[in-house]
């Protein structure tokens, strides 16, 4: 405790840095993971401020439960930190802030902050529904399916003595929530026992052992990459379907292959969080980190995002990408029935010495710039619900202008062709002009 604050209540200091921290927590919950360099030092700021309460409430624990301090109070600042550490992990990819936040919220469920009245406070109950919402994600990513699974059991037998002991309150919104994991594992478990999405240095060489690719003209690495899934009753939980769940897995290292030893040991010590929790804890992310290998690249992973918010994002990342990065573009989303759509058509006025002029939407282009007009504007990919005019329609000559930027394009879907055709076709093009 500072000089300052030698004559105030240990209890005063405490919840004034409490409601420093729900401030600042409050303004970066909601910033988008794509627009990393913006907002990386608020990041900074926020997990100052939560290392300086947690180490606070460690070195006073006995006084301030003295004065009324709860348990559940406890489990919602690590709570909090677990967030912090997944949504960096989001906004980075980095291996060790998903593990830390692993780490935190395991912590939770074994020291069990939530359960004393949990059964005689409705809000005390939502806390703890959330948490575990919100653990089965990390469990999830990190591919801790032991973990899922009793998480899994856990939050059925809560949401069934809620339903007993709140016979008032709907708890719908939770039965979905069973509902949408169950599903999730029930498919996901035939490559339970085929090898990891990640790449693993106990399966795979290591990239200074790679063949080098001849005739390179520049050294380009994958520095970024937009995960973007969907389709009708497609399987997800929460926001992570399960397309984009596989491909965020395959664009990570998984360098020394711990997880998947049968034993599922781990060695202990003391994580870089400063020692949030203590130096007597299983240390995940020293597992998983090895500084010979390049980082994660970068990964936005959008939940059926409309067009513009698309496209939005999409400028953004290629704004930011490092020159020597490439992006990697993911959509995986059915075919939009092009018969339909009208192509480009030509309008032209008898009496005008003009050319005439053709039209893609609302996109006036001439003649010279219709490149063969072979259909850019067909093979459309349906990201959103049918019949809202096409505002959910993605178009081949939509991704044109972020080709100036190295894109490597994976189309999910069974018009993936009308987009190599139309991109192929677009680079013959820049030669001919």
């Amino acid at each position: 405790m500072s000089q300052n604050n030698a004559n105030v209540p240990v209890s005063e200091v405490f919840w004034s840095l409490v409601a420093k921290a729900d401030k600042k927590f409050s303004k970066i919950r909601d910033l988008p993971y794509y627009e990393r360099n913006r907002y990386d030092t608020y990041f900074d700021k926020v997990f100052r401020v939560y290392t300086q309460l947690w180490k606070f409430q460690q070195e006073n624990r006995h006084k301030l439960v003295e004065a009324g301090l709860k348990r559940w109070e406890i489990g919602d600042i690590a709570s909090r930190i677990g967030q912090l550490y997944f949504g960096t992990y989001m906004r980075t990819s980095g291996a060790s802030y998903l593990s830390e936040s692993y780490i935190f919220y395991e912590a939770i469920l074994t020291r069990e902050y939530y359960k004393d009245g949990i059964l005689q406070d409705l809000n005390l109950a939502n806390k703890q529904l959330r948490f575990f919402a919100r653990f089965l994600t990390v469990c999830l990513v990190l591919n801790r399916r032991e973990m899922v699974y009793q998480l899994v059991n856990q939050l059925k037998l809560l949401v069934s003595d809620c339903k007993r002991t709140f016979q008032d309150t709907d708890f719908k919104e939770w039965k979905l929530v069973i509902q949408e994991i169950t599903k999730f594992l029930k498919v996901d478990t035939a490559f339970m026992n085929i090898r990891p999405l990640r790449y693993s240095l106990t399966l795979d060489l290591h990239p200074d052992n790679l063949p080098p690719v001849a005739n390179v003209k520049r050294k380009l690495k994958l520095g970024d990459a937009i995960l973007c899934s969907y389709h009708p009753n497609e399987v997800k939980f929460s926001e992570l379907t399960l397309d984009n769940f596989r491909m965020l897995q395959s664009l990570e290292w998984e360098p020394s292959g711990s997880f998947y030893k049968s034993s599922g040991t781990m060695s202990t010590g003391t994580g870089q969080n400063g020692g949030f929790l203590g130096s007597n804890r299983t240390n995940y992310s020293q597992e998983i980190s090895d500084p010979t290998l390049p980082p994660n690249p970068r990964k936005a992973v959008l939940y059926r995002p409309s067009i513009t918010h698309f496209l939005a994002v999409l400028a953004t990342v290629c704004e930011e990408l490092p020159p020597d990065g490439v992006l990697l573009l993911y959509i995986s989303a059915p075919e939009y029935n092009v018969d339909t759509v009208q192509p480009y058509t030509m309008h032209s006025d008898p009496a005008s010495t003009l050319p005439p002029t053709y039209f893609c939407d609302n996109t006036t282009i001439s003649p010279e710039k219709n490149i063969l007009n072979s259909g850019y504007h067909s093979g459309g990919l349906n990201l959103g619900v049918k019949g809202n005019g096409g505002l959910n329609l993605i178009y081949p000559c939509d991704l044109i202008p972020f080709t100036r930027r190295p894109l490597f394009l994976v189309i999910d879907s069974s018009t993936s062709n009308s987009f190599k055709a139309s991109i192929i076709l677009l680079q013959c093009s820049y030669v001919n002009i």
